[in-house]
């Protein structure tokens, strides 16, 4: 549940026509000048892929890279005026919906390449919080330069559109686990699509480290912080994970799918 899917009806009126002349200079990083979209590791998994080298360059003048975010640090809150949306660099966050009542509901995980802030494209209004969970950094995309830039580029438009149509379905997928399966089947699900996160960004999918609490995966989840802890010792007993801290290693694999099952997926 990563991001509000009422904001896709909007999105084929979003891209208007260019009225200024794109920027074609790329911005160097102030904090790494070699940083760019062309050189980055994360242009396969980013809006980058689907364009060609002139329109990377072109992409690349218009992005913002901005300071580090410290652990705990916000990139936006909730109800802050929407400008933006943000490719994480590095690192990770959370997004959180805060209620009238205080309590607050984790939303979704973001990892490197990954894109958040979409939330506010719907009502110009970001409609959740967002917090690094550990040092991080981020490249900002204006929205209202990538509009017209999307009208110059289809390839960049029908990229973010496709971008915007995995969100509906991480939506769906966390909806369906939450309504319908068990304790077990939700963590595990979980478990799987940080591996499968994990190795596109060419990291190792078996054994990576839980930057999110407990309670945060609980809130997310919708399961008490008990019940996770639970659900962790459960899997390690069975030798399905070992659990050293915060580190996870997934030690049967094909285990931890079938608990899963082929009709309930893997939450991103």
């Amino acid at each position: 549940m990563s991001q509000s899917s009422s904001t896709a009806g909007a999105l084929a009126g979003d891209f208007r026509i260019a009225t200024q002349k794109t920027v074609n200079k790329s911005r160097p990083c102030p904090h790494n000048p070699a940083a760019s979209c062309s050189n980055c590791r994360l242009s396969d998994l980013c809006l980058p892929i689907s364009l060609n080298e002139s329109e990377i360059v072109q992409l690349d003048g218009i992005i913002e890279r901005n300071r580090p975010l410290k652990k705990g640090e916000h990139l936006y809150r909730q109800n802050d005026e929407f400008r933006s949306i943000y490719a994480v660099r590095s690192g990770s966050f959370k997004s959180y919906f805060l209620g009238s009542d205080g309590k607050s509901r984790v939303t979704g995980f973001f990892l490197p390449g990954e894109i958040l802030g979409m939330d506010g494209i719907g009502s110009r209004r970001h409609g959740m919080s967002a917090m690094a969970l550990e040092h991080a950094s981020i490249c900002e995309i204006p929205f209202s330069q990538l509009e017209k830039l999307g009208h110059q580029l289809p390839s960049l438009q029908s990229r973010f559109i496709s971008i915007m149509g995995n969100e509906i379905v991480k939506d769906q997928q966390i909806h369906t686990l939450l309504s319908s399966y068990t304790a077990e089947q939700r963590l595990s699900s979980f478990l799987l699509s940080l591996s499968a996160r994990h190795a596109r960004c060419q990291l190792s999918p078996d054994r990576f480290l839980l930057h999110m609490t407990r309670g945060d995966i609980g809130e997310y989840l919708g399961l008490t912080l008990e019940t996770v802890s639970r659900v962790f010792s459960a899997l390690q007993k069975k030798e399905i994970i070992r659990v050293n801290n915060r580190e996870i290693a997934i030690t049967q694999m094909p285990a931890l799918r079938a608990i899963v099952g082929d009709s309930v997926g893997a939450c991103q």
